[in-house]
């Protein structure tokens, strides 16, 4: 019985320590990746899917609040079917995106039906420049959403 009582303490008394370290751990994290404000993010939107001839038109609404233009934007965005199979992958540039101002951005998906989509995912950012030159971690400066079924995350 005394053998279980002082695993107890053991483990009761090595929990804090534990906490303490996540904690530390998370606040060393969140001071060495800073996340840009909500004024900052750029939001992009999937807001429709149309079948156009053989192909699958989409629509994103992409909004950029901030005070930063960027002349260079460019996705790389994977499709994926309704069962999460890759069927496409896609470099898609959304540049030039202007100070304060909202796109539409349209571009056709070749050769795939839009019923077949079930999910895109913003796999990572290939180009992002302002006029200062490349801006780094525009990953992190991205919030997505969709209108649809089908989502859109990163």
């Amino acid at each position: 019985m005394r053998h279980s009582v002082s695993v107890c303490r053991f483990a009761a008394g090595f929990l804090p320590l534990r906490a303490l370290f996540a904690a530390t751990l998370l606040a060393s994290v969140s001071v060495a990746l800073p996340l840009p404000a909500a004024s900052e993010q750029i939001h992009i939107e999937l807001n429709r899917l149309e079948e156009h001839g053989g192909s699958c038109r989409a629509y994103l609404v992409i909004a950029n609040p901030a005070k930063q233009s960027y002349s260079g934007f460019k996705l790389d965005l994977v499709i994926f079917d309704r069962s999460g199979t890759i069927i496409r992958m896609l470099a898609l540039e959304l540049a030039p995106l202007r100070a304060a101002k909202t796109n539409v951005k349209v571009f056709d998906i070749a050769d795939i039906s839009c019923g077949t989509i079930g999910s895109m995912l913003v796999n990572g950012v290939l180009d992002c420049r302002d006029a200062s030159g490349e801006v780094p971690d525009c990953l992190q400066r991205i919030s997505t959403s969709s209108k649809l079924a089908v989502a859109l995350s990163k």
